[in-house]
């Protein structure tokens, strides 16, 4: 028995590729800041091209490097549990392409596309897991394993595909930060 096409049907891909009301696209240059601390929370991002990290600064000016995002993966989902302001600081890493989504389209999409609801639930709890071995590999490894561990997650190491170059510039003090989290 063959599955009959929906024509009505949702598509994930298409919804974070395209433009409409409540989305809207944008192209940033690397240095780029997509929004600071402090500022209101009042949508969640989806990352179509390049590399995107996020920060947190505390009030003596030190800052501390949450991750390093890549295509594919959301970020500011906070918004969604009713955070009125950023806690963190997402800033491009290369040149970027975003999709920005508001607050009222993400809630009604997830509630309404159980397919996106499971894109974004899977992306989520993904990233969860990836920082719990963060946490672990801090408490547990020497500082070698865990640079060898850092340079190896940005090469995507490990994942569906070839592992490969690292195609962003990052500085010994951005990678330092890195490290020293990790």
């Amino acid at each position: 028995m063959t599955k009959k096409s929906n024509k009505g049907s949702f598509d994930p891909a298409v919804f974070l590729a395209t433009a409409k009301l409540g989305r809207s696209i944008f192209d940033h240059a690397e240095g780029h800041v997509v929004f600071s601390q402090g500022d209101p929370a009042d949508a969640v991002f989806y990352l179509k091209k390049g590399n995107v990290k996020i920060a947190v600064t505390s009030e003596q000016g030190k800052e501390a490097i949450l991750g390093i995002l890549g295509e594919g993966e959301f970020f500011g989902e906070l918004c969604l549990i009713g955070e009125p302001l950023r806690l963190t600081t997402a800033t491009t890493l290369a040149d970027c392409s975003v999709t920005r989504i508001s607050k009222t389209e993400m809630v009604r999409v997830l509630h309404n596309q159980p397919t996106f609801a499971e894109l974004f639930m899977a992306q989520l709890l993904t990233r969860e897991r990836r920082m719990h071995e963060d946490l672990a590999n801090q408490l547990f490894n020497s500082s070698e394993k865990r640079l060898a561990r850092t340079l190896l997650l940005l090469a995507n190491f490990g994942k569906d595909h070839k592992p490969e170059q690292v195609p962003i510039k990052i500085s010994q003090e951005t990678l330092a930060a890195r490290f020293d989290r990790l």
